[in-house]
């Protein structure tokens, strides 16, 4: 008998196993030209599958040496424009040839390739995928009920993750260390059992590392030039939960079934997130509901009619523009990575899906920065309702988002009221972040509770940034500074003096914000664990950074909270009169101010329209009310000016036009 097999064939390791089993003894075996061709290419580009072919064929050669079978090969090696042509057949092709040429059986274990060969009247041998009769993998060994991860790398002792998502050790599982030829071979059984297992899956195939699902276990193997050695990793769930396991799942049960269907499931990796999306996915299908999945790799644990869909030609949009077809109720995306992924998902809830997300991130403040770097802020709460927090597998927080207008908190003075999202905590209805647009910027601004004793009035025009852990009083962030009088801030350097600490503390932060300012830098120590700091307006984004960076950077170094604030703010603060002031200009004329406004009374001028200023210099026109008064807002830029200018002792004065 004489046997062509193909590049499939080869790959799928299936003809040295029949062989074996005295199936084709004694049969003369001619290995084209094409298909070493193939599998070097395959294995030049650090493709698993390119290795496991070749180790096949040397499989043949040994038994062709022991005379059980005679091995030929036939054939012209394919040029480069075959090769770049051979997903289009071009390979293909020349392997039927050789068949052709040499009346011989065909054998392949790729369906389309059968089918061709048929067409063209050769005797063909399908080896159709095996689907029984599994025997335990290589790599089964190093597994018990409380292994969760395997870790195999040449010349190194296998290593193994056990216990609980609660408790985790890495332990030694043997003392000898792997070789690489185990790690060939295991690797080699991994990908024949992915080809031939329906519930097997090689979801990336790349420059050296192949990542492969089969059933529950996630392997993953690498080798030169991608890693410094072979190594092979393997994953798998070692409990299975429902949604009525976790604590807080009436929660989740009752807004995702409700008409809030965005929600996202965050935590840090290794933290439970996929066990919770499978648990949800397999909830909402028992529950009446059309699921269906998006996941690169596939590795979500769901029953079979929930289907799982991976990337299309590589890209989940392409994935989202079959599932918008399809109209399934419900969509699970594991996981979100790309910027590309978080548009998929806004789109796909916009539209009007259900759609859970998967995010890994160490904090919703994360979670949320990640969201808003790539969709805008406004329409987040439309895409997002819900956010659940897992820690060690555990649900500890829920989170709402909303949209309103008001003012933000730590913003104020000349912010007015703006679009504003907000996330709060679902049990106790507490603030936790703000995410708004401020100078061109996203800011994800974290609300914290200051205690009362050390509480610090924070001003509305600042940025207020606290220790991570110490929330801030949003009432108290609201309030408006007071003038600085000499005597206390005498009092404060006086103070300052008498603790040397805070001579240091400011030194630091001078230091730190230094780095972003030009200017001089003036730091005013508050409390141990307070400061305000005020440099060049021109220099206030680049110390906050994009969503609030550099400066909780800064904060979580020092360890004091830091108020940034403008040089001007601090100009004006200078100037500024008490509340329900009042200077007397002579003449009968009057300045009064209050929370609001400052006066000018003038009742010798009732009824006329008049130019004020300050010496001889002209500041601006205005009417006189009937009852002898000019009214101007107090923080405006004309009242502040006229104080500043009676402050250096100018005369104001009136002149009718």
């Amino acid at each position: 008998m004489i046997l062509v097999p193909d590049t499939s064939v080869l790959i799928d390791g299936r003809i040295t196993s029949m062989i074996k089993a005295g199936e084709y003894k004694g049969a003369t075996i001619i290995v084209p030209e094409a298909v070493i061709a193939e599998l070097e290419a395959q294995a030049n580009n650090g493709r698993e599958i390119g290795f496991s072919g070749l180790n096949e064929l040397q499989s043949l050669c040994k038994m062709a040496e022991e005379k059980t079978i005679e091995l030929k090969f036939s054939g012209i090696r394919p040029t480069l424009e075959q090769v770049k042509l051979a997903s289009g057949g071009e390979i293909d092709a020349m392997i039927r040839s050789i068949a052709i040429e040499n009346k011989a059986r065909f054998i392949t274990s790729d369906n389309v390739q059968a089918e061709v060969a048929r067409a063209k009247g050769l005797d063909v041998i399908y080896l159709k995928p095996q689907v029984t009769d599994f025997v335990p993998l290589a790599i089964d060994q190093f597994f018990d009920e409380h292994t969760i991860a395997v870790y195999l790398k040449e010349r190194i002792s296998p290593m193994a993750k056990k216990g609980s998502i609660n408790d985790m050790k890495l332990v030694k599982i043997r003392d000898a260390p792997t070789s690489e030829y185990e790690l060939r071979m295991m690797a080699q059984e991994i990908l024949e059992r992915a080809k031939r297992d329906p519930d097997g899956f090689i979801e990336v195939e790349k420059r050296g590392i192949t990542v492969v699902q089969i059933g529950s276990m996630r392997i993953a193997i690498a080798r030169r030039p991608f890693s410094d050695g072979m190594e092979i990793t393997a994953v798998r769930p070692i409990v299975d939960v429902t949604l009525k396991d976790y604590t807080k799942s009436d929660i989740i049960t009752k807004r995702i079934t409700s008409d809030k269907r965005g929600m996202l499931i965050v935590g840090a990796p290794g933290g439970g997130k996929t066990t919770l999306a499978q648990s949800v996915a397999t909830y909402l299908s028992e529950s009446g509901f059309v699921v269906k999945t998006m996941e690169a790799p596939r590795e979500l644990q769901v029953p079979d009619q929930i289907t799982q869909y991976t990337m299309l030609d590589g890209s989940m949009a392409n994935t989202a523009d079959v599932l918008l077809l399809v109209r399934p109720d419900f969509v699970i995306f594991d996981e979100l990575r790309k910027a590309e992924d978080f548009s998929v998902f806004s789109d796909m809830r916009l539209a009007g899906l259900g759609m859970v997300g998967v995010i890994h991130a160490n904090g919703v403040q994360d979670a949320v920065q990640r969201f808003s770097d790539r969709v805008d802020f406004s329409v987040l709460s439309q895409v997002v309702n819900t956010i659940i927090f897992l820690k060690q597998g555990v649900i500890t927080k829920v989170y709402d988002v909303a949209f309103t207008i008001k003012v933000p908190e730590g913003m104020g003075g000349e912010v007015h009221l703006r679009p504003v999202t907000t996330v709060t905590d679902h049990e106790t209805g507490e603030l936790v972040l703000d995410i708004f647009r401020y100078d061109g910027q996203t800011i994800v601004m974290p609300v914290m509770v200051v205690p009362q004793a050390a509480a610090v009035p924070a001003a509305r025009s600042g940025i207020q940034v606290q220790n991570v852990g110490q929330p801030v009083n949003t009432h108290e962030s609201m309030r408006a500074p007071q003038a600085t009088p000499e005597p206390a801030r005498k009092e404060r350097e006086k103070e300052s003096d008498e603790r040397p600490g805070w001579k240091l503390n400011e030194k630091e932060i001078q230091r730190e914000i230094g780095r972003y300012s030009d200017g001089f830098v003036d730091v005013q120590m508050l409390s141990d664990t307070k400061a305000v700091v005020y440099i060049d307006d021109k220099d206030v984004p680049a110390a906050i950074g994009k969503g609030g960076k550099n400066i909780s950077a800064i904060v979580n170094k020092l360890g004091i909270g830091i108020d940034i604030k403008p040089r001007s703010e601090f100009d004006r603060q200078q100037v500024q009169p008490k509340n329900d002031e009042e200077f007397n200009l002579g003449g009968g004329l009057k300045i009064q101010t209050d929370k609001k406004q400052l006066t000018i009374v003038a009742p010798g001028e009732s009824g006329k329209i008049v130019d004020v200023f300050a010496g001889k210099e002209y500041l601006f026109t205005a009417t006189v009310n009937e009852t002898g008064e000019i009214h101007l807002a107090k923080n405006s830029s004309i009242a502040q000016e006229m104080i500043r200018r009676y402050t250096n002792n100018e005369v104001i004065k009136l002149r009718p036009v």
